[in-house]
């Protein structure tokens, strides 16, 4: 299948590419929690590195309609929303049991809390990457 100069500069890609380094970020997140024992890193990066993956959220939703994806990069922002409403319902679960702190600056991310984000993050950037370099392999659309 040969593709020309710029067919596959597309929102799709666009998107996947950024939901990529989002899954980077996430992963760094996780690195940067598990130096702190949980504790909320006071740094502008990690700050940033939240918002854009709670953001990340809303323009999924929005992108899964806006954008026809092909059917299985349709998988990319499904996937991302899943992980996101699961983690809310997870995160929440494991807090409860600790008790929710008065103070963000007294909230402990549980352990299992990181090593779910970090296994998300893993297998969504291969998801990614699959997707990405989806019109150059011999797969069957």
């Amino acid at each position: 299948m040969q593709i020309s100069n710029l067919d596959w500069f597309t929102p799709q890609f666009i998107y996947i590419l950024l939901s990529a380094v989002v899954a980077v970020l996430i992963w760094i997140e996780g690195e940067m929690l598990k130096k702190t024992d949980g504790k909320l890193p006071q740094s502008k990066f990690f700050q940033i590195s939240s918002l854009i993956d709670t953001s990340w959220f809303f323009i999924s939703v929005v992108l899964l309609y806006v954008i026809d994806f092909k059917p299985l990069a349709v998988a990319v922002p499904a996937a991302y929303g899943i992980y996101t409403v699961f983690g809310w319902v997870y995160g929440t679960r494991l807090l409860k049991r600790k008790g929710i702190p008065d103070s963000p600056k007294d909230l402990v991310i549980p352990v299992k809390y990181i090593a779910y984000s970090q296994s998300f993050a893993i297998i969504f950037f291969g998801l990614c990457l699959l997707v990405l370099t989806s019109p150059w392999l011999p797969l069957t659309q």
